[in-house]
């Protein structure tokens, strides 16, 4: 009998509970949020209804709208600010209500930090000439950019989307070129041979692999 009585006690108070939050007046919440020093406007600050999730940023002028209860208790933060809180007063007569909430600065004390300089200049000037980088780094990056480096990073790199596009309408091109006849072959084009000759002579062969 006793459980009974607990669980209906639990029963009714969760059940006034919800009726409460049931009967409560929903409200458009607004307002304007300013530096209580300056009273120029505060933007980007959360005004958020408390133990929930709900709530809204003011702006870049500091002005908030969102909907919300009355009774309901709202927080204010932002960095540099201190927190606060208002309470929407619950016997308002209008679906609406507006306040300009005023925010005070909040001062943040950091620890001393102490620079002990140099004694001298002459002092500071040699030990920073005589400072030792080490040119692990600097070896590492003239090993990746050699000639053989680069040369093998070039055979096994992938084309990439405009390269492949550019490929793809080359061969499209050529196979609407050469539709209804046989396609050229280079080892019988006298002008591609003339122009290998012409190379030959040049010594372009031999700079290339003399570049090698």
């Amino acid at each position: 009998m006793k459980q009974f009585f607990l669980v209906a006690g639990i029963l009714f108070s969760a059940l006034s509970t919800f009726a409460q939050t049931q009967q409560r007046k929903v409200i458009q919440f607004s307002g304007v949020i300013v530096s209580g020093d300056s009273l120029k406007p505060v933007p980007y600050v959360n005004v958020m209804v408390k133990n929930t999730y709900r709530g809204t940023i003011s702006d870049y002028y500091g002005f908030f709208s969102f909907v919300s209860h009355v009774n309901d208790t709202i927080e204010f933060s932002a960095i540099g600010y201190r927190d606060t809180r208002y309470i929407i007063p619950g016997d308002l007569k209008e679906n609406r209500y507006s306040i300009i909430q005023m925010l005070q600065k909040d001062t943040i004390l950091l620890k001393e930090t102490v620079i002990y300089p140099w004694p001298t200049r002459e002092q500071f000037d040699r030990a920073f000439i005589e400072l030792k980088i080490p040119d692990d780094h600097l070896a590492t990056a003239q090993k990746n950019l050699s000639r053989e480096k680069l040369f093998e990073a070039a055979l096994n790199m992938q084309m990439d989307p405009s390269m492949n596009q550019d490929y793809t309408s080359q061969q499209f091109n050529t196979r609407l070129y050469n539709a209804g006849q046989i396609p050229m072959n280079n080892l019988l084009n006298p002008i591609a041979w003339a122009r290998f000759v012409q190379s030959w002579r040049n010594g372009d062969f031999k700079k290339n692999n003399a570049g090698k």
